[in-house]
């Protein structure tokens, strides 16, 4: 049996319509050529489908089973239809996020959040799984984008700039430090280094301070949340160094004080890596263009639980 999809819409013409003419006329196909496709079938499925000699025509109980499968599987093929037009046209995809800033869970929920309201038919998921090889993962299409500060030449990848931030020194009024301009990589050999529990090569006080200077912090102790980062600062029971758009968005009470690292201080760029094959999709021009107001949209974290 060779059923096309012209041939349910037929059957359903016909039953709303009532006649061959009217079918024909909303079809935009000549009588002939319709009863011609009510032969074919009749031909194939060996029944009639509709009851001889009745006006307006009446589907007979076979065609009845067919009307039925009729619009049970055209408004799927429909549906089907609109999602790959979707698909094509940007509106609909796979938005795969690793991160290798992983201070950046700060701002990106937020940004998530609008970007949704934009395009909800976008399936977003973050793989903090890859986050030690994301733009591998990129490359190899496991992942569609990447959060990072250290771009890479890597063929078909483009690195889009989001927003620059300065990693700053944070300590308790109480610490030693507290009085210095500035912090400078000697300065962490008798402190505790409180940081997040991430490669150091991929923590910016580590790549762009004392790993060059091979200082090696007194004590490091790792930390997942902000929040609980900035109460042990707060206790001085240790000292960070986190991105100043963090600390601004921080509900930072008057016992922490901020420093610059180094004399004219640190700035370091954040990136969305991507697949040039995938930036001109209006899904992503939106998440790259989200992600560029990044900081702003930090929320405030509390300074305890």
């Amino acid at each position: 049996m060779n059923i096309e999809l012209r041939h349910l819409r037929t059957i359903m013409a016909i039953h709303a319509a009532g006649s061959v003419a009217q079918a024909a006329e909303q079809l935009h196909i000549t009588q002939s050529a319709l009863s011609h496709q009510i032969k074919a079938i009749r031909d194939q499925l060996g029944v009639d489908l509709f009851v001889k000699n009745t006006k307006p025509m009446r589907l007979s109980a076979e065609g009845l089973r067919f009307l039925r499968a009729a619009e049970r599987i055209l408004p799927e093929i429909d549906l089907l239809k609109a999602e790959f037009d979707n698909l094509q046209n940007g509106q609909a995809g796979r938005l795969h996020i690793a991160i290798e800033c992983h201070a950046c869970f700060e701002w990106l929920f937020p940004v998530l959040n609008l970007f949704r309201q934009d395009f909800p038919d976008v399936d977003i998921d973050i793989r903090p799984g890859l986050a030690f090889r994301a733009l591998k993962a990129l490359a190899d299409e496991e992942v569609d984008v990447v959060i990072s500060s250290d771009p890479e030449d890597i063929p078909g990848v483009e690195f889009h700039q989001l927003f620059p931030y300065a990693p700053t020194f944070l300590a308790a009024k109480t610490n030693r430090l507290a009085e210095k301009d500035y912090v400078d990589a000697a300065d962490f050999a008798d402190q505790t280094l409180i940081t997040y529990p991430v490669e150091r090569t991929r923590l910016d006080i580590f790549s762009q301070l004392l790993i060059p200077a091979k200082i090696e912090p007194k004590l490091i102790r790792q930390v997942e949340l902000t929040a609980v980062m900035l109460m042990l600062v707060g206790a001085n029971k240790g000292v960070a160094v986190l991105p100043d758009w963090v600390i601004r968005s921080a509900d930072v009470d008057g016992g922490l004080v901020t420093k610059p690292v180094t004399r004219n201080g640190l700035t370091r760029q954040l990136y969305a890596a991507v697949r040039r094959d995938d930036q001109s999709k209006p899904f992503m021009k939106r998440f790259i263009a989200l992600g560029k107001q990044g900081q702003a949209h930090a929320k405030k974290q509390p300074l305890s639980p």
